[in-house]
């Protein structure tokens, strides 16, 4: 049987493809993006974030995807300055401006991990996990 192994990327409807380009950006410091007509790819190592213009569905409610950042609290604080609504901590949740649902999880917290390769060719190679989240692997079998 054929087993799922990851996610390569994520795809979200968009308004306005340059103005979400700029959004992303401005909040998590994506490199200038590749682009092919009415879609931009955001990219975060071995991953991306296909935007994709065109979206007519309204605000999504409880659809989300979990994005990983290497600073849960400093996503918060640009977030506020952008003007956009945020859950209280500890969590940290928000609609984007075209209605996408958005969780941001900081990687340091939780089990996803990147290859130490993949976190050197990002400039992150000094970001490491809290005790909590290495113990959970270890239950999981999944690090030494």
């Amino acid at each position: 049987m054929t087993r799922a192994v990851g996610i390569n990327h994520i795809a979200l409807e968009v308004g306005d493809l340059d103005a979400a380009v700029e959004f992303y950006r401005s909040i998590f410091g994506f490199p200038e993006p590749s682009r092919v007509p009415r879609m931009a790819f955001l990219r975060m190592g071995d991953q991306f974030i296909a935007l994709s213009e065109g979206r007519s569905a309204g605000p999504d409610s409880a659809r989300h995807f979990g994005l990983v950042v290497d600073d849960k609290e400093a996503v918060r604080a640009a977030l506020n300055e952008a003007g956009v609504s945020t859950s209280r901590p500890p969590g940290l949740d928000f609609h984007d401006p075209w209605g996408n649902f958005v969780q941001v999880v900081d990687y340091r917290d939780i089990q996803f991990t990147k290859a130490p390769s993949v976190l050197r060719a990002m400039g992150l190679d000094d970001l490491h996990k809290h005790q909590a989240a290495i113990e959970e692997l270890r239950a999981k079998g999944l690090t030494d």
